[in-house]
C-alpha cells in the first residue's frame, strides 16, 4: 500500500468486500493517521531485585484510553540477569498528530512464568506522550516508582522511527568452527544485528541461542528492512556473535561488518561467508585468523503483506461465539448469578458479546453468526453438552446479526440447566474443522474468530492445549473473555504472549492465536475499550497465518514484490536467556 492506513475501527476486522461504511472510514483515515512509529527501548542502571543474581527485566508499554484507564499495548522480551538491557522486540504504534496519546513504560523484574504483572517486582516507570518521543526521536528520562520517587539511578531511553516500508528480509544463517568459550562444554552462540544510525549502532535483531554447538544452525528469521538498514541496502550492518551465559555476562566471540547489498548475494546454491573476528585476539596473536565463519545461506527481501492488505484484498472474518453455561455461574434467576439479566437488559456475558460483535459484524458479508453453548444439560434427555447451538438448531446454528445472538442467548437460558464441567476443547475443535476446510482452499479468503466467554477454570486443560496447538496451524484465532471474580491465572497460560503454548508432550504452537482478557478490568470502561483490548492482537494473528502458509491477498493491488514460494515458517526472534 502506498501509505499508512490505520483506524481503531478498521484495524481489527475484515470482509470479503468493502461496505460503504468501510469505504468512508478508509477515505477519512489518510487525514487521521499521520504515521506508523516504531519504538526501541533500552535501560540503564535498573534496580537489582534478585538476591543471588541481577534483575531479569521486561518492559511493558501501556496507552491511556480514557481518564485513569490504561490498556496494555505490548511487552518486550525478558533479558536475563541484566541491569542495562537493550530490548530487541519493538513497539509499533499509530501516531496521530492531532491527538494527545499518553503512553507509559513500566519495567518489571520477571520472577516466574506468570503473565500477571503484580506477581513480579516493579523496577520503575516513565510516562509521557507519543508526541514527545516523536519530536525528540531519542528520549532519555529517569525512571520513577509508583510513589513518584526516583527508581534509584534507573533510566530509560526510547528511540522512535517512522515506518513507511513494509518489506522484510528473510534469513537462513549458520556458522562453523566458532570459538569454544565454555570451560566444561561448547559455546551457546547467538547473533546480534546492528543498524548504523546518526547516534551510533542500534540493535535491530537478536537470534535465539543454539545450545552447546560450535557449528550452529539458527532457525530462519526475519528482520524488517527499515529496522535493519533504514531501507538503504548500501548502509553498513554490524553482526556480533556471542556465547550465552546465564549470568548475563555473554562472552564475545567475534564480529564483522557488511551491507544488505552483499548479503542478498546469498542463495540456496551460492552462500555468502564472513570471518567472525575478535580484534583483541587478533592484536595479541600473530597467527590468529578468525573465531569462526558465519554463513548466510539465504538473504531475501520480500514484501510483507499487512492485515489491511489481506482485508482489502478480500479476506472475510467469520465470527463464532461460545458461551459458558456451567453451574458455577449461579442460578440465572438470582441477581448474584453471572447469567442474571438486569432490569436494564445486560450482564457481563451480553456486554462481551456486544463489545466484540459490534466491531466485527460490519465485516462479515452474510451477517450470520453461529452461537454455541457448553457445560449445560439440554433437552430432551438432559444430557450434558459441551457444544450445542444456542438456537437449538444443529442444522443451522447461525444467528442473524449480533441482535440474533443476544436473542438466542435470552431464549436459551430458561430451556437449559447449568451444569458442568468447563470444557473448551469441543468447541475449539468444532471451529477448527471449519477453519481446516477454509485452509484447503489455498487462498487468503477466510479467517475464523472464536469468542469464548467463561467464568472459571478450564477442566480439560490438556485437551484444550492440544486443540489450540493444532488450531494454530489453521486460519483461526481465539478470544477468551473471563467474567466474574474467579482466579484466571491458569487461563493466561493459553495466551502465548510471553511463552509459546505447548501441548502436554511439549509440541509448541506454530503461532500465538489466543487473547485472554478478564472482563473485570474493563467493568468501568467503555465497550470500545474492551473491544480494543480483546481485538488488539487479531490483525497480527491474521497476517501471520497467511504469511506462514505463504498466501498473498486474493486481490493483490500492491507492489510486484512477492514472497518466495518456498518461504519457511519464521520464528519471532527468541531472546537469549528468555525462559518461561
Amino acid at each position: 500500500m502506498a501509505g499508512p492506513l490505520c483506524s481503531s475501527d478498521f484495524s481489527v476486522t475484515g470482509s470479503c468486500s468493502l461496505t460503504q461504511r468501510q469505504q468512508s472510514i478508509l477515505r477519512g483515515m489518510s487525514g487521521q493517521c499521520v504515521a506508523k512509529v516504531e519504538l526501541t527501548v533500552s535501560c540503564e542502571n535498573l534496580l537489582d531485585k534478585d538476591v543471588f543474581s541481577k534483575s531479569d527485566p521486561m518492559c511493558v508499554l501501556l496507552m491511556n484510553t480514557s481518564g485513569s484507564q490504561w490498556s496494555e499495548v505490548g511487552r518486550t522480551e525478558m533479558v536475563l540477569n541484566c541491569l542495562n538491557p537493550k530490548f530487541a522486540k519493538k513497539f509499533l504504534l499509530d501516531y496521530y498528530f492531532e491527538v494527545v496519546q499518553k503512553v507509559k513504560f513500566e519495567l518489571y523484574d520477571i520472577d516466574n512464568s506468570s503473565a500477571d504483572l503484580s506477581k513480579h517486582d516493579f523496577l520503575g516507570e516513565f510516562e509521557c506522550t507519543l508526541g514527545q518521543i516523536v519530536s525528540s526521536r531519542k528520549l532519555t528520562h529517569p525512571l520513577v516508582l509508583k510513589n513518584n520517587k526516583p527508581a534509584g539511578k534507573g533510566a530509560i531511553t526510547i528511540f522512535a522511527e517512522e515506518i513507511n516500508d513494509n518489506r522484510v528480509v528473510n534469513f537462513e544463517v549458520e556458522a562453523r568452527k566458532l570459538d569454544k568459550k565454555d570451560f566444561f562444554g561448547k559455546s551457546d552462540p547467538f547473533l546480534e544485528f546492528y543498524r548504523q544510525t546518526e547516534s551510533g549502532w542500534h540493535l535491530a535483531h537478536r537470534t535465539e541461542v543454539v545450545k552447546r554447538n560450535l557449528n550452529p544452525h539458527w532457525r530462519p528469521f526475519r528482520i524488517p528492512l527499515q529496522s535493519l538498514c533504514g531501507g538503504d541496502v548500501e548502509k553498513p550492518i554490524k553482526v556480533e556473535c556471542y556465547d550465552f551465559d546465564f549470568d548475563g555476562s555473554h562472552d564475545f566471540i567475534g564480529m564483522f561488518e557488511t551491507t544488505l547489498a552483499h548479503l542478498t548475494e546469498a542463495s540456496r546454491t551460492a552462500h555468502v561467508e564472513f570471518e567472525c573476528v575478535n580484534m583483541k585476539k587478533k592484536r595479541k596473536k600473530k597467527k590468529y585468523k578468525n573465531s569462526g565463519i558465519v554463513i548466510f545461506k539465504r538473504c531475501e527481501i520480500v514484501k510483507e503483506y499487512t492485515f489491511l492488505d489481506y482485508i482489502m484484498g478480500g479476506c472475510q472474518l467469520n465470527f463464532i461465539v461460545g458461551v459458558d453455561f456451567t453451574g458455577s455461574n449461579g442460578d440465572p434467576c438470582f441477581p448474584d448469578s453471572l447469567h442474571y439479566i438486569s432490569p436494564d437488559g445486560v450482564n457481563e456475558y451480553l456486554s462481551a458479546i456486544w463489545s466484540v460483535g459490534m466491531v466485527i459484524k460490519d465485516y462479515d458479508s452474510d451477517n450470520l453468526f453461529p452461537a454455541f453453548g457448553f457445560g449445560a444439560q439440554i433437552q430432551p434427555n438432559w444430557q450434558v453438552s459441551h457444544e450445542f447451538p444456542m438456537n437449538f438448531n444443529p442444522a443451522n446454528p447461525n444467528c442473524l446479526g449480533i441482535e440474533g445472538i443476544v436473542e438466542a442467548y435470552r431464549l436459551c437460558l430458561p430451556q437449559i440447566r447449568l451444569y458442568g464441567p468447563t470444557n473448551f476443547s469441543p468447541i475449539i475443535n468444532h471451529v477448527a474443522r471449519l477453519a481446516h476446510q477454509a485452509a484447503n482452499q489455498k487462498s487468503a479468503s477466510e479467517y475464523f474468530v472464536l469468542l469464548i466467554i467463561t467464568d472459571g477454570v478450564i477442566t480439560d486443560m490438556d485437551q484444550t492445549r492440544c486443540a489450540i496447538v493444532n488450531a494454530a496451524c489453521l486460519p483461526m484465532s481465539i478470544i477468551i473473555v473471563g467474567v466474574g471474580k474467579a482466579d484466571f491465572e491458569a487461563m493466561e497460560v493459553l495466551d502465548g504472549d510471553d511463552c509459546r503454548l505447548t501441548t502436554p508432550n511439549g509440541e509448541p504452537a506454530a503461532r500465538d492465536i489466543v487473547q485472554f482478557v478478564p472482563f473485570r478490568n474493563f467493568k468501568d470502561a467503555s465497550q470500545e475499550a474492551l473491544a480494543q483490548s480483546v481485538l488488539a492482537e487479531l490483525p497480527e494473528q491474521v497476517s501471520s497465518y497467511f504469511r506462514m502458509v505463504n498466501l498473498k491477498p486474493v486481490n493483490d493491488h500492491t507492489s510486484s514484490v512477492e514472497p518466495s514460494p518456498s518461504a519457511p515458517v519464521f520464528d519471532r526472534g527468541t531472546v537469549p536467556g528468555t525462559s518461561c
